[in-house]
């Protein structure tokens, strides 16, 4: 992108539409809860707002990772944003390192973040209870958070409910650095995803690839078959003659997320009084999943058979990023004292 049409949108920083942003970090192939949680209210998400998602990989070097392994990760997860129905022309698509201002920001933000928010934080006390050395990236995880978000001067943030307390301090982040050096960052409001949290085929746990108890997005049909035919139903339902409890049964729920919803009152009947058995109702739920799949597969051979692409609509969408990035580090610079040539000059 030319300087100019940098400069244009970097102007148009949502004065039109709410700017959106989010991100995921790169596990490689997305799976059925990151689409269910996150990607199939993203494709909503840019038909009405500004958006911006991003692959975080600078996030994903917090927790154990092998650098070798790291781009192809990345590139898979991009290609399953484009699987999904995520429009390059709609919505703005990159990755996090491509955008140094990120970091930036996220430093400077550590001058406002008080220590103790940070050891407060949920996510931060479970992960470092197992740990016998905790990094000091896990410790700051959500101040990069912050300047993911407000680097952009995002508006709205879709998120889980898992992911609210982050959210919260990124709010306070704002605040302060607000209070401080002048108004300047929005405090942004959640997003919370309708389908709340989703657990895996274990019944038991988030759904999650590291658990091994979720679907990839882009399975074929016998392998989505040989996943949720694993899947954990009603403990109180031993025999196919027990009448189950649709309202207890993970597998229903998936079926609330996934099936026609024509279907669902017949299928929750059969479950009650046992004319249909588990077997049976996990096979429709297969081919719910399989149908849903289908295009996702379609679009993603196209990508997969053009890398050059994917690649091409990373670097489009990091420029376009850089474009609004310099002008919110140009601005908190100014305030901060850290252009100090441009000050001593006037």
């Amino acid at each position: 992108m030319e300087r100019g049409r940098e400069e244009e949108a970097s102007s148009a920083g949502g004065r039109g539409r709410r700017r959106v942003f989010s991100g995921m970090q790169p596990s490689g192939e997305a799976h059925l809860g990151n689409y269910l949680g996150a990607l199939r209210q993203w494709v909503e998400l840019q038909e009405e707002y500004e958006c911006f998602f991003c692959v975080v990989d600078e996030h994903a070097i917090t927790g154990e990772f092998a650098g070798e392994d790291l781009p192809a990760r990345t590139l898979d997860l991009a290609v399953s944003f484009l699987a999904v129905g995520l429009d390059p022309e709609r919505c703005t698509i990159f990755v996090q390192s491509d955008v140094p201002e990120h970091v930036e920001l996220s430093w400077l933000f550590n001058s406002v973040t008080p220590l103790g928010d940070l050891e407060r934080m949920t996510q931060f006390k479970d992960k470092s209870s197992r740990l016998e050395s905790v990094p000091a990236g896990l410790l700051n995880y959500p101040v990069l958070q912050a300047a993911d978000i407000l680097l952009y001067r995002a508006e709205v943030v879709p998120v889980g409910e898992d992911q609210l307390q982050h959210l919260e301090l990124t709010r306070e982040i704002a605040r302060r650095w607000n209070s401080r050096f002048g108004s300047y960052f929005p405090e942004p409001e959640a997003l919370v995803s309708k389908a709340g949290r989703i657990l895996g085929l274990d019944g038991d746990q988030k759904m999650s690839k590291s658990l091994d108890n979720t679907v990839g997005i882009l399975a074929d049909s016998e392998e989505v078959w040989a996943r949720v035919r694993t899947a954990v139903t009603d403990p109180q339902r031993v025999k196919k003659s027990d009448p189950g409890r649709p309202e207890v049964c993970n597998v229903y729920t998936l079926h609330t997320h996934l099936t026609d919803p024509e279907k669902l009152p017949d299928i929750a009947h059969q479950c009650r009084t046992a004319q249909r058995g588990c077997v049976e109702c996990k096979r429709i739920l297969a081919a719910s999943i399989d149908e849903r799949f289908a295009p996702f597969r379609e679009r993603a051979a196209h990508y997969r058979e053009n890398p050059d692409e994917v690649v091409q609509i990373l670097e489009a969408g990091a420029q376009r990023a850089r474009g609004i990035a310099r002008e919110t580090m140009r601005e908190v610079r100014g305030r901060m004292g850290l252009d100090w040539r441009t000050a001593l000059a006037r």
